[in-house]
This record gives structure tokens, sequence and C-alpha cells, in this order.
């Protein structure tokens, strides 16, 4: 028998194996080039001193994990790594929202298709926009908030002027899009719920809260867990609502890593590539952290499931 029949054989005993692999393929290629290398590379510059021209091998002094240890006694970065727990924290606040905003909305009634638009709108909006409207909302005299507490009888405030406010200003300005991301992602969600559940949680006595948390919620975890991946990682790695609303300041007190790495690599501020990176690589373990916890607690409930 030729060596291509055997081959040939092979290929249509393992053909099950094979076909998804090279379906596969070209997804785990692109992964590779734009994704691992990357990471890597950002590992091996965060241990050299690099100002970004040149050779990496010509130009650049090893400096081992010295970036790092510049870190811990930076103040800057300590600045931008508590907004980003400030973030973290506050953004998932979308989650919640975004759940009672898709219950809200599944319902049949006279005009639902207009409170969907209204709530999708600031999903189809950029950033760069959501932060130049927050802006002009925020205006310490021309401002609608402004106006507003000026109607009611209250002082005027400078959010964005002000360091104790200013992060939060942001935050709410990144909530409103965040939210509505995630109630698209319930209302896809609770198309997918068994009417048969309900019907029969109805007949066991189950309705409001405890309907909702028994079984709806447990048919929800999908959509949750995507949830709170992409909030997460939205947290973590804001920059353009900071870049057009405050640009780090006042003070710096709005920076976080994302922004403070630009900062250090690319700004006028440093071209220091290699301090930049290890930034960069501090930021991933954060984020590695909170996405390997969901990724493992996603996998023990599927195996549960299955035993």
């Amino acid at each position: 028998m030729s060596t291509a029949t055997l081959g040939t054989d092979w290929i249509r005993r393992n053909r099950m194996v094979i076909t998804p692999l090279l379906f596969l393929l070209p997804g785990l290629l692109f992964f590779s080039v734009y994704v691992i290398i990357p990471i890597y590379e950002s590992f091996h510059i965060s241990l050299y001193e690099w100002n970004g021209l040149g050779e990496l091998s010509d130009k650049a002094a090893f400096v081992g994990l010295n970036n790092y240890q510049e870190l811990m006694s930076d103040r800057a970065f300590e600045v931008s790594l508590w907004n980003n727990l400030k973030w973290l924290a506050l953004y998932l606040l979308a989650i919640p929202a975004g759940l009672f905003i898709a219950l809200f909305l599944n319902q049949t009634i006279m005009g639902i298709r207009i409170y969907k638009s209204l709530f999708f709108f600031p999903f189809v909006l950029s950033q760069v926009v959501v932060g130049l409207v927050f802006s002009w909302f925020y205006l310490p005299r021309e401002g609608l908030l402004n106006a507003l507490l000026v109607f009611l009888g209250f002082d005027t405030v400078n959010i964005l002027g002000d360091p104790t406010t200013a992060t939060y200003g942001i935050i709410a300005a990144g909530l409103w899009p965040q939210t509505a991301y995630c109630m698209i992602l319930y209302l896809t969600g609770l198309n997918a719920v068994d009417p048969e559940q309900i019907e029969a949680g109805r007949l066991d006595g189950a309705k409001g809260w405890r309907m909702l948390w028994h079984v709806i919620l447990p048919q929800l975890k999908p959509a949750t867990f995507i949830a709170f991946v992409v909030t997460i990682i939205g947290a973590l790695r804001s920059f353009d609502l900071i870049s057009i609303m405050t640009n780090g300041g006042p003070f710096g007190s709005t920076r976080v890593l994302s922004f403070y790495m630009f900062e250090k690599a690319l700004s006028e501020y440093g071209f220091r590539m290699g301090y930049g990176s290890a930034i960069a690589v501090v930021l991933f373990l954060i984020m590695l952290v909170f996405i390997g916890y969901f990724l493992w607690s996603m996998y023990k409930d599927e195996k549960a499931a299955r035993h």
C-alpha cells in the first residue's frame, strides 16, 4: 500500500478531529500573531531600558526587574492603580443595571420598541462622542448639570476640575454605554429562557424576586459571564474617555494604568518603552486573574452539570 493511500485512510479515520482543527487554524494563527506574540514582547521589553528607537538588541540596556522595582515607589503608578480599582468596583454596576433594564424591556407593552431604541442608543455611540457629550454636560457654567443644580437651588460644581470628583464623573460617563451593552446581552439571554421552567416555577408558587433568583438568573449564567468579562476588561483598559475628558488631570488625579502606560511609553513625558511595558504587564496580570477566575468558575459549573 502506498504512502498516499495510507495518508488518505488516516485522514478519513480522523476527519472528526481534523475538520474542526482546520476551521480553527486561521483564527489560531491570527490570535498567535496579534495577541500571544505581543504579550511575549511586552514581557521581554519590560526587562530593558529602551526609548523605542533602533533595534532592541542594539540600543537597549538590560535592567532585569528594575522597572518593576521602580513601579513600587512610583506615586503616579499608585494613583493609577487605585483609580483602576475604582473603575472596576463602580463599572460592575452596569451589570445589574443592564439586567433590570432588560427585564423591563422584555415585555409586550405599547411603545416598547421606542424604549428599546432609546436604551440601545448609547451603545452605538463611540467613546469619543460619549466623552465629548459628558464634558459639555459637566461644564462649570454652561453645562446642563449645573443648570439643573441652579434651577433646584443648589450651588454649581466643577466635576472634572476637582481631583476628588473627576474620576467619578468619567466613570459615570463610561457606565452609560456599558449599561446599554449589558442590557443587550441580557435581552438576548432572556429570549433563550425556557418558558416551561417559568411555568413550573409559577405552579410551585415562585414569583417576583424568587422567580428571578431561582428560575431566570440560573438560565442567564452565560450572558452574565460575558457581561462580567467584558465589563472588567472595559474597566481595566479605560483610556479614551480619560484622554478626551481630562487628559489625565487635574494634577494627574484621573490617570489609570492604560493611560499612564501611554504617557510613559509614547507621549512627550517619557519614551520609556521598557517602563511602559512593565505597566502593561501589571495590567495584563490583573486582567488575567479576574478572567481566569471566571473561566474556572464556568468550567466547574459545566463539570457539575454533566455529573
